[in-house]
């Protein structure tokens, strides 16, 4: 039996050695390693339905509400009601379909600790990247318009 002061003696002096590390991996392992990595990288384009369609709404969405907010910035108001109310409707529309990719987005966050997933090509990342940028817009917009009117709008003046 060593005492305490004989390892640590015997460790400076080079006499220790660590334990054997697997150096060596067999090819079978390999294979099955790569392949996991190969599964993990797929897993984030795979979205399902509601993800391609957040990616379509999404991608209609964000330039409408950001033209919503440069007309209500530059006229006072929003995008007029169009031809049979069409225009109006797809700018409310727009900015619901914002509010809903960030709420999936942050409930997502909250359950997994990460963002929605990257998606095909990264658009599904960049529809909700960009969706929290249409948002800041609103609040920057929404913000100056309200000091300088006193009120929104249709809202509340």
């Amino acid at each position: 039996m060593q005492t305490a002061l004989q390892k640590s003696a015997s460790i400076r002096s080079g006499a220790f050695k660590p334990a054997a590390t697997n150096a060596h991996i067999s090819r079978r392992a390999a294979v099955r390693v790569s392949a996991k990595k190969t599964d993990a990288a797929s897993a984030g384009t795979d979205v399902g339905a509601a993800g391609l369609a957040a990616i379509a709404a999404g991608l209609v969405a964000n330039p409408v509400m950001l033209f919503s907010e440069y007309t209500l910035k530059t006229t006072g108001e929003g995008i007029p009601p169009g031809p049979g109310g069409l225009y109006g409707a797809l700018e409310g529309v727009s900015y619901l379909v914002v509010l809903g990719i960030i709420g999936w987005s942050i409930a997502t966050k909250l359950r997994t600790g990460s963002g929605l997933p990257a998606g095909p090509s990264g658009l599904l990342g960049a529809v909700e990247g960009f969706s929290y940028l249409s948002l800041l817009g609103a609040i920057v917009v929404f913000g100056l318009t309200f000091l300088e009117k006193g009120g929104l709008p249709g809202i509340f003046g």
